[in-house]
C-alpha cells in the first residue's frame, strides 16, 4: 500500500517552518530529507525517522520497525506525534545533524558520439 500525497503533504505542513524539509517520491513511497540528508521515510501512510543515538535520547521508549522488507529497523513514529510540529522539527533536525554527510556519486560518462 502506498502513501497517500494528503499524509506526505500534511508532514511537510508540519516542517514547513523550518524550511529545509522536501519529500521525493521514491518507488511509490517517501524519502523526507533535511537539506540533502534523507532523515526519515513515509510508507505506507507511517513516518519512519532513521535510527540515531542522539534520536533514541530524545524519544526515550519508541517502537523500532523496518518501514519495507529488508530494510533497517526506523523509530517509528506515532500519528499523534505529527501534530506537534516543534517537537517533530527538533527530532528530524537532530537526526540530520547525527548523520554523516552523504556519499558522493560518480558522475555518469557521457557516451562519445
Amino acid at each position: 500500500m502506498a502513501s497517500s500525497d494528503s499524509t506526505v503533504a500534511f508532514i511537510l505542513e508540519q516542517v514547513s517552518t523550518a524550511g529545509e524539509f522536501r519529500a521525493k517520491k521514491m518507488f511509490c513511497e517517501y524519502g523526507l530529507f533535511c537539506g540533502d540528508k534523507m532523515v526519515a521515510l513515509i510508507c505506507d501512510d507511517q513516518l519512519y525517522v532513521k535510527p540515531t543515538d542522539q534520536g533514541k535520547t530524545f524519544l526515550g521508549e519508541c517502537p523500532t520497525q523496518s518501514p519495507y522488507r529488508g530494510a533497517k529497523p526506523c523509530f517509528l513514529i506515532a500519528q499523534s506525534q505529527w501534530h506537534d510540529a516543534l517537537w517533530l522539527i527538533h527530532l528530524l533536525q537532530l537526526t540530520a545533524s547525527s548523520l554523516p554527510p552523504p556519499k558522493k556519486r560518480p558522475a555518469k560518462l557521457k557516451p562519445n558520439v
